[in-house]
């Protein structure tokens, strides 16, 4: 295969098709996800077949079992599936709203309408799930998408390709309103985001190396966060039960999760109270706790932390604990060490707890609730195609609002500049 060549005609047939979805309307969209759910339902056998495959081949490739249970489909995985197309077909369509109308001076009305971002690439590991999530929340916010799954669920991915162009077909809509990937070629990738003619955004969905290969080569934009450093800072004005809740959850509720707190940061004052209380905690669950000098020196097996620690996003059960001296000794912490995740501060100090959420420079912020909030789920954006820590175009949690931009729009009666 001449991978350039097949890229490119990728590339035009997406660019093609994003005029296509963009022009479509709610209905024909909700359409399109409901009959790719229908052909999902109908095409069990030949999705299990297919995962099949994969992880025959996983596991002679010798791939772990966190692997092999991220490639595994199943009966349930095909209902998640259908159940997450039905439920993006439900939420608010953002396309075209129309926002902040104002009449100026002139006489001339200016305002802001929602619009598809175009042609979005997405580069994604392991899970054949996301191949549907991300095809679903793509064709709602009217862009044409272009996937690249990992090589082990290349069978798998191919047979969601085909329910999904299936279902596109079948409401009129071209079925390169979705490509999926037919290589496992590498050069694939290297062309996918260099293609700025034809592709306006690339999201990576993976392990920090496929990422941060993804933003150092892409020459098209790119929304990603590379780390979830994230931090709980229990201030000495908190509520010792809410602290000890939020901080027992933050990093027990799951480990390999990017919004998992990975750094707690305790005021010094009330430190001799929580911490010992909060070890125990840790330690119930085989947490291994990393801390500072006046960490160790207060609570006894704490191993020292250095610091590469309070650089790391550990994705496990190990935690790193500072003692500091006040608020702004963990604001100063986390502006050095965060990653621009999620960070949550405890405290009854309303005046403090605002000032925190100022000062603090990341996509979320949270008071005195736990990190795993950070979730586009959770924060009603009805599903989410992943984090983003940058600044432009859009931070935090990525949902049908954060696949659109927004372009000017003006309304006059004749109106001309004088």
């Amino acid at each position: 295969m001449d991978i350039k060549h097949y890229m490119q005609q990728v590339g035009e047939q997406a660019r093609a098709a994003s005029r296509m979805i963009a022009a479509a309307d709610t209905g024909i969209k909700n359409d399109a996800l409901l009959a790719i759910a229908a052909a999902l339902d109908a095409s069990r056998k030949e999705l299990l077949a297919a995962n099949a495959i994969d992880m025959a081949q996983g596991e002679k490739d010798g791939l772990d079992s966190a692997l092999l249970d991220r490639l595994s489909l199943g009966d349930k995985g095909i209902d998640a599936m259908i159940e997450g197309l039905t439920q993006v077909a439900a939420l608010p369509d953002p396309c075209g709203e129309i926002s902040d109308m104002k009449y100026r001076p002139s006489g001339i009305q200016v305002g802001k309408m929602r619009v598809p971002l175009g042609v979005v690439g997405i580069i994604y590991e392991s899970r054949p799930n996301v191949t549907i999530d991300a095809a679903s929340l793509c064709l709602k916010s009217g862009n044409a998408t272009i996937l690249r799954g990992g090589k082990e669920a290349l069978h798998s991915n191919q047979a969601i390709a085909r329910c999904i162009q299936q279902g596109l077909e079948q409401v009129g809509l071209p079925a390169t309103v979705v490509q999926v990937i037919e290589t496992i070629d590498r050069e694939a990738v290297a062309e996918l985001i260099t293609m700025s003619e034809y592709v306006d955004v690339i999201i990576p969905r993976g392990g920090r190396g496929l990422i941060e290969r993804i933003a150092n080569d892409a020459t098209v934009s790119v929304i990603k966060h590379l780390d979830g450093i994230c931090h709980v800072y229990i201030d000495d004005q908190a509520d010792e039960e809410k602290a000890f809740n939020i901080a027992v959850n933050s990093k027990t509720h799951r480990y390999g999760v990017c919004n998992a707190m990975e750094t707690l940061l305790i005021a010094e004052p009330i430190a001799a109270v929580m911490l010992p209380r909060l070890v125990n905690a840790y330690r119930d669950k085989d947490v291994e706790l990393r801390g500072c000098e006046k960490t160790c020196a207060l609570v006894d097996g704490i191993l020292p932390a250095t610091d590469s620690d309070w650089q790391t996003e550990y994705l496990a059960p190990i935690l790193s604990i500072r003692i500091v001296s006040d608020m702004q000794a963990a604001i100063d912490h986390i502006g050095q060490y965060s990653s621009g995740h999620t960070e949550v501060i405890v405290t009854e100090n309303i005046t403090r707890a605002r000032q925190f959420m100022t000062l603090v420079d990341s996509s979320a912020i949270i008071v005195n609730a736990s990190t795993r909030f950070a979730d586009g789920f959770e924060f009603g954006l009805g599903a989410e195609i992943g984090i983003s820590t940058d600044k432009i175009h859009v931070r935090g949690p990525v949902g049908l609002e954060g696949l659109t931009s927004q372009k000017w729009i003006v309304f006059g009666d004749g109106h001309i500049r004088t």
